[in-house]
């Protein structure tokens, strides 16, 4: 704000000096001596080994839906190691790709050392450029300085010039979060939460002015061109710049609160937000970068005398938007809407370098998916392109020019999936690893989160824990341009989050709750659904909800465990129950059961995410003709592949599923069994009061609220028209 930075700016220069010194010498005192390395090197070739195996397993799938096995010698239908190491197995499930993504233009896999565009290092570097005349940005930065009521009230100013109090962030630290609601037209419920009580709840706007925006040169003009295809008819003439959910979502975005949307849908408003983030974030890099060109020139220009604070643009290392997206197609697409924003005609394209390189790697050959293959619109939506999730790459924007593959520590923006960032990141005693390069993110954005439930949550938990750290070396970082903020290792009450989901979910809830600090505050979207999946089954069927009892949330396993096998399972086991599905959507539940089922000699099969192509033909074989009485199913599985399976007659939710969708999606294939309506269907699920959000999701809210006050098992009957 005008009047803080009019404080700062007013204190005595003997008095920042001494400031300085002592958070110089701090900082200094936590710097290695040792050589900077900048190299990216993936030094965990067993476990690149391990996900090549498992990406072999899944692969293609052809014309599995025949049922037929592949043929040749017999098929275990499992990985031998995993009854002994489950944790071995669940910590490379994120790698191990099981939905047989393309890695065949991959480098990364292949060679040691990834390629990283050196040769465009000068021509990129903010430390020697300066503000073109002609490009725009020049006569902007004149008006802003002139005009300080424009320039203070612009949001990236506002955020990033704010000066913390030491009582401020203790305040944060310590206290918890105050909270207040509120109701949006097209975002519903909104929760805010703030822990410093000056922060008053944000309204919707009804209409944008684009002035308001301050959307940096040339945004103004591209955006309206770039965003056209999402807007309709509907839209009224006086907003032609955002549909009314990517208005309400910018809103939040622009005051640089955190945002947490559980909404996100692949086939509906997926691509909406993707263009609504991505103009946030080239909007505060190129805001950012040309404050820091600006001050090139000044300092240029100045007249010898000592240094002040009027320059501290920086942060300690230079990237600022951490962008997490699951598969390579998704970061093709933020390039090109960055590409596409930064154009502002035909005539005056920008020049992007290493852009032949880049659609060679990211792009996807249509001829390379298996003919015929028939899935849901959310699958085919989810998984277009390249879905390759071991992947990172930096950008960097420096006025008309973008340099794909930048080093990091030269990019503006970091594009990369939890896996790539893993992989650079590395662990605890590994000697190549490095995380300084997260020291100063101004704005995280984790996109489609869900889908990394699906592929290794302890990936992006992992990366939570090294984001905003204290660089470990200097990188070359000019101290006199670094923010105080940074120096202070506040960068964290500074950082943006931006999470989006297609659900709730309580470990992405914690991400939200534990892992973001930002001082403006957070907003989460909070509907809850009416109706519920169970509204979408298309069968017949009695639906029969078990509730057990577990004394907390870290007992629920072993709770629901022995529910399973002294309540549920006994009814099963007569061979009047036959073709039994048990879906069950934990890794770790999925191999104890197993393991259970073996020693008690019980006539089973399986199929799980590891599971190769010729076993999960024969297991729904077996299944299919009765010769096997249960069925092990796993819910990684039936994300990444959607087979039907057939002959189902009883159905076992071993645990809610995580995608609400996928309950009516298993309840429906009955449907698929030859004898059509069976009066001896059944459907018993599995749960406790510690699944009330994924119950809600299944029968809807005042159901669940009902289920949760009674303690005792619910009978519902579904007729297939509801």
């Amino acid at each position: 704000q005008s009047e803080n930075s009019d404080k700062s700016s007013a204190e005595s220069d003997s008095e920042t000096e001494v400031e300085q010194v002592s958070v110089y010498h701090k900082l200094l005192a936590t710097l290695k001596t040792s050589p900077e390395s900048e190299s990216e090197e993936e030094d965990d070739e067993s476990e690149s080994e391990e996900a090549g195996e498992s990406e072999a397993e899944m692969d293609s799938e052809g014309s599995q839906e025949t049922g037929e096995a592949d043929g040749g010698e017999e098929d275990k239908n499992d990985v031998p190691e995993q009854e002994e190491a489950t944790d071995a197995a669940e910590q490379t499930l994120g790698q191990e790709q099981a939905d047989g993504a393309d890695t065949s233009c991959d480098p990364s896999r292949e060679v040691i050392e990834e390629f990283t565009d050196v040769k465009h290092e000068s021509e990129f570097s903010l430390e020697t450029n300066f503000m073109e005349e002609e490009s725009g940005d020049c006569s902007a930065d004149k008006r802003d300085s002139n005009s300080s009521r424009a320039f203070s009230e612009d949001p990236f100013k506002q955020h990033m010039d704010k000066e913390l109090e030491e009582k401020e962030v203790e305040k944060m630290s310590t206290l918890p979060k105050t909270s207040s609601q509120s109701k949006w037209p097209r975002l519903g419920q909104l929760t805010f939460y703030s822990t410093l009580e000056k922060h008053k709840t944000l309204k919707a706007d009804k209409e944008v002015d684009v002035k308001q925006l301050y959307l940096h040169k040339p945004l103004e003009s591209t955006w309206p061109k770039v965003n056209k295809q999402y807007l309709s008819s509907v839209n009224k003439p006086s907003d032609p710049f955002f549909t009314p959910l990517q208005r309400e979502l910018f809103c939040i975005m622009n005051t640089y609160r955190d945002l947490f949307y559980p909404e996100r849908n692949a086939l509906t408003n997926g691509e909406e937000i993707q263009h609504a983030y991505c103009l946030h974030a080239l909007n505060h890099v190129l805001k950012a970068n040309a404050q820091v060109l600006s001050n090139n020139a000044k300092r240029r220009d100045r007249k010898p005398g000592p240094d002040n604070d009027d320059y501290r643009d920086q942060g300690l290392t230079r990237p600022k938007v951490l962008m997490i997206v699951p598969f390579r197609e998704c970061a093709l697409r933020i390039v090109h809407i960055f590409i596409s924003l930064l154009e502002v005609n035909e005539k005056r394209k920008i020049d992007v370098s290493n852009k032949k390189r880049f659609k060679g790697e990211f792009g996807f050959n249509p001829e390379e998916k298996p003919p015929n293959l028939k899935r849901p619109e959310d699958y085919e939506a989810v998984f277009a392109g390249n879905i390759d999730d071991h992947f990172r790459i930096g950008v960097a924007i420096l006025q008309k020019s973008m340099r794909l593959y930048a080093p990091f520590y030269s990019s503006d923006i970091i594009i990369a999936s939890p896996l790539g960032m893993r992989t650079v990141i590395g662990a605890e005693g590994e000697k190549k690893r490095d995380f300084d390069f997260l020291s100063s993110i101004e704005i995280l954005i984790i996109d489609q989160a869900d889908i990394y439930l699906m592929q290794n949550w302890e990936h992006v938990l992992h990366l939570m824990k090294h984001m905003n750290l204290l660089p470990l070396e200097p990188h070359g970082v000019d101290f006199s341009r670094v923010r105080m903020l940074n120096l202070n290792n506040w960068s964290k009450y500074y950082r943006q989050t931006l999470l989006f989901s297609a659900l709730q979910d309580p470990q992405i809830n914690s991400i939200f709750n534990k892992h973001c600090f930002n001082y403006t505050g957070q907003v989460a979207v909070r509907n809850v659904p009416f109706s519920g999946s169970i509204s979408h089954v298309a069968v017949q069927l009695p639906h029969v909800f078990r509730r057990l009892e577990a004394e907390n949330i870290t007992s629920v396993i072993e709770t629901r465990f022995q529910f399973f096998i002294t309540k549920v399972l006994p009814e099963y086991r007569d061979a009047i129950m036959s073709h039994t599905l048990i879906y069950v959507p934990s890794y770790f539940d999925y191999v104890r059961l197993r393991n259970y089922f073996k020693k008690e000699d019980l006539n089973f099969t399986h199929i799980c995410e590891y599971t190769k192509k010729g076993g999960v033909c024969r297991a729904r074989r077996f299944f299919l003709k009765g010769e096997k009485q249960f069925l092990l199913l796993t819910e990684r599985f039936h994300f990444y592949k959607r087979y039907v399976i057939k002959g189902i007659r009883n159905l076992i939710f071993y645990e809610l599923p995580t995608y609400p969708h996928f309950y009516s999606e298993i309840c429906n294939m009955m449907k698929a069994t030859d004898n059509g309506a069976d009066a001896t269907w059944t459907c018993t699920v599995l749960y406790s009061k510690y699944d009330a959000q994924k119950l809600a999701a299944v029968v809807g809210i005042d159901r669940t609220a009902q289920m949760l006050q009674s303690k005792k098992d619910v009978h519902l009957f579904v007729t297939g028209e509801n």
